[in-house]
């Protein structure tokens, strides 16, 4: 079921994948350059349902529009802002989740949003090469419960280099800032996603 939603940034629109008995809603947003049709989102959308998690892709206006460009995080925010009351309409907690720039914009809106929690896949931690540039206070600050979900050879930031904090972080072996693994690694592609899917479905079921 698709839904559009008026916001202050323009129309964004939901694509929902319901659970038969949803206990939790799981809303996810793309990065600033592509869209739901990501595969660590896609993969989310297909195997949650089943765990009593209803999944919320999440498009965000500027997208909807079709522009190539992401606009500034500020109106990347204000989107996700309108977008919440339909994400909290079936009146169950809210995982507030996306992907890299979506990742941010959860992080950063989660506690004034009420958020149940944060899912953050392929946090971009600094630009590539520009460790400097760090991001690591808008992960920190998210006041939830927070599982970071990062490949290892991710460019903007590896495992390894993430701060101590309260959040859980789960590492995919070998996968880039879209999680995509090359032919020579030790792990398939499929393998990588169901890495993805097996750690947000035993996190969940571990928030109630």
């Amino acid at each position: 079921m698709t839904q559009g939603v008026e916001t202050g940034a323009g129309t964004a629109r939901i694509t929902w994948r319901h659970a038969a008995q949803p206990r939790l809603v799981l809303a996810v947003s793309h990065g600033a350059g592509g869209g739901i049709e990501a595969r660590d989102l896609q993969a989310l959308a297909q195997v949650l349902p089943g765990h009593g998690v209803t999944v919320a892709l999440v498009e965000q206006p500027w997208r909807v529009a079709g522009k190539k460009l992401a606009p500034a995080p500020k109106t990347l925010d204000l989107g996700w802002r309108g977008i919440w009351p339909a994400l909290a309409g079936p009146g169950l907690p809210v995982i507030s989740g996306g992907r890299s720039a979506g990742a941010r914009v959860a992080c950063r809106t989660a506690a004034e949003l009420g958020a149940h929690a944060v899912l953050a896949l392929s946090f971009p931690l600094h630009p590539p090469g520009r460790p400097e540039k760090s991001r690591a206070g808008e992960l920190l600050g998210s006041g939830v419960p927070t599982l970071v979900v990062q490949g290892g050879n991710d460019p903007f930031g590896k495992p390894e280099e993430f701060p101590k904090g309260t959040y859980e972080l789960v590492e995919v072996d070998h996968g880039d800032h879209g999680f995509a693994v090359p032919k020579r690694a030790e792990i398939t592609q499929e393998q990588a996603l169901e890495i993805i899917t097996d750690a947000v479905t035993q996190w969940t079921a571990s928030l109630g």
